[in-house]
C-alpha cells in the first residue's frame, strides 16, 4: 500500500485486482461490512442517506445497499479509475448512489444520517485526517454515526503487527521474511496512530461515544457518534 493514494489508486494493475486483494487483506471482510451497516442501521432505520467517504471499488456501498433497500449513498473518492470500478461493482444497485469524484469539500449534499470511512485514513497524515473528519462531521445530522477503518498501530510492535496482516494476505506462504520487509515499509510509508490517538482525533473532530468495534492483526475499526456542537 502506497502512501500516495492517488497515485496507487490510478496503477490499472492495482485497481484491476482490488477486490480480490480486499478479500484476502482484511480478515472477515464480508463480516465487517455487515457490521459497518448494523451499527449504521441503529440510528439509520427506514429510508437513509448515507455518505460514504473513500467510496472507490464500490465493495462496502454494494453489502450496505443490498441489505438496506431503502438507503440512499453519496460517495466520494479522488480517483476516477476506483469510482469506475464502484460503478462496475455496483451494477443496478447504482441507481440509488451518486458518486463524486473529489474530496469531502466536493460533497455540497446532506446532512447525512450516517457515514463510513474504510481503508482510507492511513493514507492521511494527521492533519489530512482531522479534516475530512471535521468535514464529515459538518455533514452529519446530530446523532449520526460513522464508522472507521484503518491500519492502526498497535502497541508495542506496529511493524510485527503489520506483519502478520501481510502474512495473513499471502495465500501462498507465508513468507515469513517477506512479511517483516513488507510490514517495514508500511510503517514507514502510512500514517499509523496508536488506539487512544485514534479516539483523540475523533474527539477532536467534533465526535463523542467513541467505541472500538473491530480489531484484526493491524486493522482497527471504530464507531463515534457525531456531536451536537
Amino acid at each position: 500500500m502506497a502512501h500516495n493514494h492517488n497515485n496507487h489508486f490510478a496503477d490499472p494493475a492495482a485497481i484491476a485486482s482490488y477486490v480480490e486483494n480486499a478479500q484476502n487483506n482484511v480478515p472477515g471482510l464480508t463480516d465487517l461490512h455487515r457490521m459497518v451497516m448494523l451499527l449504521l442501521a441503529e440510528h439509520a432505520q427506514g429510508p437513509a442517506d448515507i455518505l460514504v467517504v473513500g467510496a472507490g471499488g464500490g465493495m462496502e456501498t454494494k453489502a450496505m445497499a443490498e441489505a438496506q433497500p431503502e438507503w440512499r449513498f453519496t460517495g466520494v473518492d479522488p480517483s476516477a479509475a476506483m469510482l469506475a470500478l464502484a460503478r462496475q461493482t455496483l451494477g443496478s444497485l447504482g441507481q440509488r448512489v451518486t458518486l463524486i469524484e473529489g474530496t469531502i469539500d466536493q460533497v455540497l449534499e446532506g446532512p447525512f444520517d450516517g457515514a463510513t470511512c474504510l481503508l482510507t485514513m492511513h493514507h492521511l497524515d494527521r492533519s489530512q485526517r482531522l479534516h475530512l473528519l471535521r468535514e464529515t462531521r459538518a455533514r452529519l445530522k446530530p446523532g449520526a454515526p460513522l464508522v472507521t477503518v484503518e491500519h492502526s498501530a498497535p502497541s508495542p510492535g506496529a511493524e510485527l503487527w503489520l506483519a502478520r496482516s501481510v502474512a495473513f494476505s499471502d495465500r501462498s506462504g507465508p513468507d515469513w521474511d517477506k512479511a517483516r520487509s513488507s510490514g517495514r515499509r508500511m510503517a514507514e510509508h502510512l500514517t499509523l496512530l496508536a488506539s487512544e490517538a485514534e479516539q483523540d482525533l475523533l474527539r477532536e473532530a467534533g465526535f463523542g461515544s467513541v467505541a472500538l468495534f473491530y480489531a484484526a492483526f493491524s486493522f482497527r475499526g471504530w464507531v463515534a457518534t457525531a456531536g451536537t456542537t
